[in-house]
This record gives structure tokens, sequence and C-alpha cells, in this order.
């Protein structure tokens, strides 16, 4: 059955939304029953205190998330005249995006792998490794790069930052209630509670941080098939990028360098690591799934 790219991307922009109201779910959720447990004002308090930590630390890498990145697997400058396919392939593809041409980079890894960063598309890079160059011709390595500016198109980096600040936000309070809870430092004793509602509340402190990590993995996930779908919007042929994907799926990795942070990971087109294992944790959806999307298209 054939689907076209208008409609995956729409499905999973759709999706991506479903699934971080979800977070926002658990936090009012957290908010009610540990509200009811140590009162609201207690509850005002940690969520003050865990709100300023959360944006604190990750408006910090979110304003520098594309030199961060960069840095971690320490790539070079693409220099225009060493690498003019590079850049010809990326200023016709801002071209028909409308997007301004991010700066780009090349990483030192005989594996096909790339990735974007950046918080807008004014602040965005592309880096690929050298792998990609040596191992792609020109239509696979459009569709690579047309997938990495789908990224900086779909503000992905801006998404999944909120996100990680809602995570991060629900975590913090989870701590400080649990922490609270073996001080004693929680409810007071003239408040009355029921048993079962602050073995709920432990039981949700320690089970949401969890939860809503595997929700923003998923989240993570769904926005790389939005990226495969918004490539071929832009080259308006899935062939490139499904071809480069086969060709990801069936090389022989060389061994990953240590220096690729597994904080980076989720960044690029598909696991550094080449974990074979897919579960709930996984920072990529199979290669499999996303070779059989781009076939329909």
């Amino acid at each position: 059955m054939r689907t076209s790219f208008h409609k995956q991307i729409s499905r999973n922009k759709l999706k991506s939304t479903i699934l971080l109201v979800g977070i926002f779910s658990v936090l009012i959720l957290m908010g009610y029953i540990i509200g009811s447990i140590a009162g609201p004002d207690y509850f005002t308090i940690i969520m003050i205190i865990a709100i300023i930590i959360s944006i604190l630390y990750i408006w910090t890498g979110y304003y520098n998330s594309h030199k961060i990145a960069i840095a971690s697997v320490r790539a070079k400058v693409a220099n225009q005249s060493e690498h003019l396919e590079y850049h010809h392939l990326v200023e016709g593809l801002c071209l028909a995006s409308g997007l301004p041409k991010p700066k780009l980079y090349v990483m030192e890894d005989s594996n096909i792998n790339a990735f974007a960063s950046g918080r807008d598309p004014k602040n965005a890079v592309i880096c690929i490794t050298t792998g990609c160059l040596e191992k792609l011709d020109k239509q696979e390595l459009e569709g690579i790069l047309a997938h990495e500016l789908s990224h900086i198109a779909n503000y992905d980096i801006r998404f999944m930052t909120f996100t990680a600040v809602l995570v991060g936000i629900i975590a913090i309070v989870s701590e400080i209630f649990l922490r609270s809870l073996f001080w004693g430092g929680v409810g007071g004793r003239d408040r009355k509670l029921h048993p079962f509602l602050i073995i709920f509340g432990i039981a949700l402190a320690i089970i949401a941080p969890i939860v809503v990590s595997m929700v923003q993995l998923t989240i993570s996930r769904k926005r790389e098939f939005t990226a495969d779908a918004s490539a071929v919007k832009f080259i308006r042929s899935p062939t490139g990028l499904k071809n480069a994907l086969e060709k990801i799926k069936h090389e022989h990795p060389t061994k990953v360098d240590k220096h690729i942070s597994k904080a980076v990971a989720p960044l690029f087109i598909s696991d550094p690591f080449k974990r074979k294992v897919q579960n709930l944790f996984s920072t990529h959806p199979p290669l499999e799934k996303r070779i059989a999307i781009l076939e329909r298209m």
C-alpha cells in the first residue's frame, strides 16, 4: 500500500505531540498526588526548585548544542575546495527547502553516519563521517543530507529540548519527594493520610521518571521517521535515502571510537554503536522499518 510523505509527516508529528502531552499529563498527576500527600505549598516549592534546576541545566546545552556535538566527535570544518560535492549538495537542498546553509563538518569514522544539531536554522550544523564520503554515491549522499536538513527544518533540537525539560522536572521532583519521605519532611503530624495514597505516591515517584524517559526515546524515534519523510519532500524521491539506509544496514561496522558520547548518539541518522537489539530504550527505530516505509512512498 502506497503512502505519501505528507501523510507520514503529519502522522509522526501528531504522534510526537500526543506523546509530549502524555509526559505533561504525568507531571500533572504527580502534582496532584504529591500535593495531596505533602500539601500544595510543599509541592509548589519543589516544583519551583525542579523547574529552575532543569531549565538552567538544559538551557545551557540548548544554546550550545551544536558546539558541544561537534567538539564531542572531534569533527573538522569541511573545506569547500576539498569537499566541493558536499557543499554543492547542501546548497542545492537549501535552495529547494528555503533554509539558510548550515556550517558543514566532517568527522573521521569509516562507518556511514551523519547528524545535525543547532537550536534553529540560523545556528545549525551538519556533520558527516568520512565513511559517507567514501561509500555513498551522489544520490545516496543527497538523501542523507536531506534527512539531516529535515531535522533542522522541523526544529527537532528545540522540540527535544522542551521534552528534556519536562522529563528533567519529573526526575527532580521525584528525587526530592522520595528523599523528603526518607527524612520525614513530608506531610506533617496533623495530616492524616491514607496508606494507599502514600504507597501510590512512592510508586509513582519511582516509576514516572523511567516511563517518561521511555516516552522521550519514543518521541526521538518518531522524529527520525518524520525526518525521513521530510527528506523525500525536499528531493521528491525516496531512492537516495533508502539506498543509503540499505548500505548502513548491510555494512560491516568497524569499532566505534570511544570519544563518541552516548549523549550525542540520538543525533545520528543511525545508532553509531550498532546495537542490534531493539527495545523501548533504543535511540533509533529499526532500519528495516524505515526502509519499508520509504519503499512505499
